[in-house]
């Protein structure tokens, strides 16, 4: 007399079944998701192209900026381009203060600040 288990295979295939069909949902949600973000980042960039060339000054960008994110391909994010570019003329902008103050201007020297408060004027 020989003895058979029954394991139960509906379950552990309905488990796999649901763990796979959960995964192609998800996979389906990121990518419509995304899609979704980029559309909305086009829109963001094509009202910056609008804008005159002293509006996108004061931002820290030129046309030429707004011209190049648009050159990269569909899929790509146009408002990455375009914040690394105003990020790095604030840099730029701000390492060129530095660079001002820093006394070596003939025309004008700031006030020793080391003087006792009595001095002061």
């Amino acid at each position: 007399m020989t003895m058979t288990t029954a394991y139960p295979v509906l379950p552990l295939a309905a488990g796999t079944l649901t763990r796979a069909l959960g995964a192609a949902i998800n996979v389906v949600v990121i990518s419509v998701k995304s899609v979704n973000r980029a559309v909305r980042h086009r829109r963001d960039a094509r009202m910056l192209a609008g804008l005159d060339g002293r509006m996108l000054a004061d931002i820290g960008l030129t046309q030429s900026d707004v011209q190049d994110a648009f050159s990269e391909p569909l899929w790509a994010d146009p408002t990455a381009l375009l914040k690394e570019r105003a990020i790095e003329r604030r840099m730029n902008r701000a390492r060129t203060r530095v660079v001002l103050w820093q006394g070596d201007s003939k025309t004008f020297r700031r006030p020793a600040t080391n003087r006792p408060a009595r001095e002061t004027v």
